[in-house]
């Protein structure tokens, strides 16, 4: 069975040495894709791939209330459109086979903008994961690395060394 490790962008593959040092996570046979950020990027680099393949969607993630540094292992994933009154679809994420040490669980709401500021608790927010999920893949795993507490400028900083 085909596995395949999905990141948004080139500057995120840092963290596939830092999922094998700090949990454990070791997919040497995995091919890794960058998508590109967006739901029209995550479209076009997946679709042709088996909705059986094992997916590792493995990237950087905001979070107002994890520390900088934390890993997070998504259970569930929902768009997020903070202006509009009507409920969001809600989509599962299966657990890993073996819990991963030093992970938190936690919901990802995933936007199409940055996210600066939010009330929810214990969740991290990325611009894929909602995106990914909804193509239907059945092995789907998240593992999201929280780099800021909703500051573009520290994302920046921590992802591109800008300061």
């Amino acid at each position: 069975m085909a596995k395949y490790i999905i990141m948004a962008e080139e500057g995120e593959r840092e963290l596939l040495s830092k999922a094998r040092e700090q949990l454990g996570l070791d997919l040497p046979d995995a091919e890794v894709i960058f998508t590109g950020v967006g739901a029209i990027n995550i479209i076009r680099s997946l679709q042709s791939l088996d909705r059986d393949a094992e997916l590792y969607n493995i990237g950087y993630a905001g979070s107002a209330n994890f520390d900088i540094g934390t890993w997070v292992e998504v259970s569930e994933v929902r768009l997020n459109h903070p202006n509009v009154t009507y409920p969001e679809p809600e989509l599962k994420i299966p657990n890993l086979q073996s819990p991963l040490s030093n992970c938190r669980r936690a919901i990802c709401y995933t936007n199409t903008d940055f996210v600066l500021a939010s009330d929810y608790k214990d969740c991290v927010f990325d611009m894929e994961l909602a995106f990914i999920a909804a193509l239907g893949f059945t092995r789907l795993h998240s593992l999201k690395y929280v780099s800021d507490n909703l500051s573009l400028h520290t994302y920046h900083e921590l992802t591109h060394g800008v300061e």
